[in-house]
């Protein structure tokens, strides 16, 4: 497959026109599979630039690190790695170490899903976020499963996915798609489905114990979660074995509630 081509500048010709410029990241970090995965789907449409972190950073939401150095190392051309969240790596990435500005940024392939209130934690939704708040258009991508050889099948299926939203010349506005793989062989995806973000709530998620010198911790993570299964949620998207795109957008003000709230008596 060729390069899918930028549009030419305002006022340029057919012959400005350049392959797209893809900034890839992602939270799991530099050496994850599904990193390298989301860049050989990317590398057949365009040019591949990649900023990703030096190890993992899950659950590092939106943060920036803010009182220590962030620095870059070189691993290979084209590819650097940053002792920094996924969202340092893309607010660096754009306003320091890209040659051009990106085209599109790029985040995932997550190992695990991003559905629900998932997204208000994941370094890998923050990533497309922060391109997105830097007017890059910006898609995160996650496969809701852990067997990483069912993830390798679905290098196609990615490409021919991405290939039908970067191609598109209205990409929407302060609004970034959050995309999650069923956890099926590629090949028995049954397609893909607009979606809302589902909700959930976590049982038995914190662990309470003592260390080996009696001092108290606490350990989050594990338990279990259930789904309220709505039929327009990524969740049932997922579970009936499509894939879900769900447009996240910038602004998280209840505009419905803005008239009642000021109806309130809040007089000081």
């Amino acid at each position: 497959m060729t390069s899918l081509q930028a549009l030419p500048p305002e006022g340029g010709t057919e012959e400005d026109a350049r392959p797209l410029r893809f900034l890839c990241t992602n939270d799991d970090g530099i050496h994850a599979s599904g990193l390298e995965l989301l860049i050989q789907a990317a590398e057949k449409l365009g040019e591949v630039f990649v900023v990703a972190p030096d190890r993992q950073r899950s659950a590092s939401s939106h943060s920036l690190t803010l009182h220590s150095p962030v620095r870059p190392t070189e691993v290979s051309a084209g590819r650097i790695t940053l002792d920094g969240t996924p969202t340092d790596c893309v607010l660096i990435a754009i306003s320091e170490l890209c040659e051009h500005r990106p085209d599109f940024v790029l985040s995932g392939v997550n190992h695990g899903p991003n559905m629900g209130e998932d997204v208000l934690y994941s370094g890998t939704v923050a990533a497309a976020m922060e391109g997105t708040i830097l007017q890059v258009p910006s898609i995160a991508v996650s496969f809701t499963g852990r067997d990483e050889d069912r993830l390798a099948g679905y290098a196609d299926l990615l490409e021919r996915l991405l290939q039908g939203l970067v191609k598109r010349d209205d990409f929407p506005k302060e609004t970034f798609l959050n995309i999650n793989l069923p956890d099926l062989p590629a090949d028995e995806v049954k397609g893909s489905r607009v979606t809302v973000l589902g909700r959930r709530r976590y049982l038995d998620s914190i662990n309470r114990s003592l260390d080996p010198a009696g001092r108290e911790f606490f350990w989050i993570g594990g338990g279990t979660s259930e789904w309220k299964r709505n039929t327009d949620s990524d969740f049932s998207a997922v579970d009936a074995g499509h894939v879900s795109i769900t447009p996240l957008h910038l602004d998280l003000t209840n505009f419905r509630l803005l008239e009642e709230v000021g109806d309130w008596p809040l007089e000081l």
